[in-house]
């Protein structure tokens, strides 16, 4: 659910307050890079998945099933693991976004880069119907 204008506005003062009441304390909000941490996940899970394909053939090799079950388990883990870690990054403050402040950065409701929609009028069918009508007007 996006943030309404006048949340936004009171997020950015609460930010700002923050600030001039404990500096140190933003300063150490700002010094956190979730980035990175992401970036070091996804790597690691990227090693222990090509341990896991390493078992995995290993299992192959030697025909012993159990060890090529646990190499696709291993892989599926480190797979999941990485992409976890992978959606988890998040923007720098230098990034584009509408609103920042003293490097705090105040997406709107994660609407950043979408349009926001109008407002419908009518029920789902009659919209339904009225794009079908301009369909079949514009054929």
């Amino acid at each position: 659910m996006p943030l309404s204008e006048e949340e936004l506005r009171l997020l950015e003062q609460m930010e700002r307050a923050l600030l001039q009441e404990d500096p140190k304390f933003a300063s150490t909000l700002r010094g956190t890079n979730l980035r990175r941490a992401a970036q070091r996940r996804a790597i690691l899970a990227g090693v222990v998945f090509v341990v896991g394909i390493g078992l995995l053939m290993t299992g192959v090799i030697t025909q012993l099933p159990i060890v090529s079950v646990l190499g696709f388990v291993v892989m599926l883990g480190a797979a999941t693991f990485g992409l976890a870690a992978l959606r988890a990054k998040l923007p720098l403050a230098h990034d584009t976004a509408p609103h920042a402040s003293h490097g705090f950065t105040v997406f709107d409701g994660g609407r950043t880069s979408r349009v926001k929609r109008q407002k419908r009028s009518g029920t789902f069918m009659q919209r339904m119907e009225l794009r079908w009508e301009k369909r079949r007007r514009d054929f």
